[in-house]
């Protein structure tokens, strides 16, 4: 029997993961208008040729307002759906046999903030040419009210937190919440156009459709605020709509921030109840992050610390679930699907550090590798030796 985590997975639909390992999403900050270039053709190419299942475009944005940075990408004009259309061909002419993913969101008053690497923090009238712009939210609720922008860690320096204060958005009212839901799904006509097999909705990390769902950013009096009930109001209106957009023989599903991990924010009971929701409205899968909502959240950090919630939901709720942070060796990645905490896992900065992560992997559990790139056939030989042990290696 080959490892859990090398057998397919029916993930919704028609669409068949040929493996358990995923390619988490990942902002490259580096698009032009919401366009990719270059860098996210070099980008996306090398992660297609990785050995994972699946591939998942970064966060791509439903409405220019509603990136996170001016070098995010967007999926709101046919500029931006050309230069996709690009990089999935190319993908579809060298890797055939991996699936292929986009996640889709909006920032809200996350948005009109700056690249990582220059702080990461709110734009100001003082940054040049990435001027700030208006950002919209449920409440007229800043990020962070309190305090001047967070800072980062990038190239193994620290960038100090920018002097500016996070913007107060602007409260969306019902007619913006109607354009916002067809910008929503405008996005996902494209995206069956251009022929991902994977949509994914961006429900986390404190972005427009998590902010709806947490009572920190999201203090409504009308029908879409107040009970946890009425807070899920849009995200599930927004969800039934890009569903009857979206093809039913590929799949769609949805990523959470399962706790809020700040007292008074979104709790698991919430997303268990979130999820249920959604599957009834057909949701394939959900892909179990957490935190986000806001600055101070005291997130207890450490390897698969959020798969847990992925367990809770997959057995509770009886839906697909993905198992993502600080996964980064095959064996625990394997426990995790052996165990039936998780159907699949998704990895990002381990990716970024091992590009074949997938064949390694392969290799570590004794599996048969992923499929290859012509180019790169001649390495199939190399692969199927499983590397040793350092124990067995010392005892040599």
């Amino acid at each position: 029997m080959p490892p859990a985590l090398f057998t397919p997975l029916p993930l919704g639909g028609d669409v068949v993961l040929p493996n358990r390992i995923v390619v988490s999403p990942m902002c490259q900050y580096s698009a032009v208008d919401g366009s990719a270039t270059d860098w996210h053709l070099a980008h996306l190419g090398q992660l297609a040729a990785s050995g994972a299942g699946l591939l998942v475009v970064e966060a791509t944005h439903v409405e220019r307002r509603g990136r996170i940075t001016h070098g995010c990408l967007g999926l709101y004009s046919d500029e931006n759906e050309a230069a996709l259309q690009r990089i999935v061909d190319w993908v579809r002419a060298w890797m055939p046999s991996i699936r292929l993913g986009i996640q889709i969101g909006h920032a809200g008053r996350k948005a009109s903030a700056q690249r990582p690497w220059r702080g990461g923090g709110p734009l100001s009238a003082a940054d040049t040419p990435d001027t700030p712009w208006t950002t919209v939210a449920p409440s007229a609720i800043a990020f962070d009210a309190t305090g001047p922008g967070v800072g980062f860690v990038t190239g193994g320096a620290s960038v100090p937190a920018p002097t500016a204060k996070w913007h107060t958005p602007v409260a969306l009212d019902h007619a913006e919440l109607k354009t916002i839901k067809a910008a929503f799904v405008a996005a996902t006509q494209r995206a069956a156009r251009l022929g991902f097999d994977v949509v994914e909705l961006h429900g986390a990390h404190g972005y427009l459709l998590h902010q709806f769902l947490s009572p920190l950013s999201n203090r409504r009096d009308d029908a879409y605020g107040g009970s946890a009930e009425k807070r899920r109001r849009f995200p599930l209106e927004v969800f039934e709509a890009c569903r009857a957009a979206w093809p039913r023989e590929r799949a769609l599903g949805v990523r959470l921030s399962a706790i809020d991990w700040v007292e008074g924010g979104v709790t698991i009971e919430d997303t268990l109840a979130t999820a249920q929701a959604l599957k009834a409205l057909g949701c394939d899968f959900i892909d179990v992050s957490s935190g986000g909502a806001v600055p101070n959240a005291k997130i207890a950090f450490g390897p698969g610390y959020q798969v847990p919630f992925a367990a809770r939901i997959r057995q509770e709720v009886g839906i697909k679930t993905w198992a993502v942070g600080i996964i980064t060796e095959p064996e625990q990645a394997e426990q995790i699907v052996t165990s039936g905490d998780a159907d699949c896992t998704a990895l990002a900065r381990s990716f970024l550090a091992d590009p074949r992560w997938g064949w390694n992997a392969a290799r570590a559990l004794g599996a048969e590798s992923p499929p290859l790139p012509t180019p790169y056939h001649r390495a199939a030989t190399i692969l199927q030796f499983k590397p040793q042990p350092a124990a067995a290696k010392a005892a040599e």
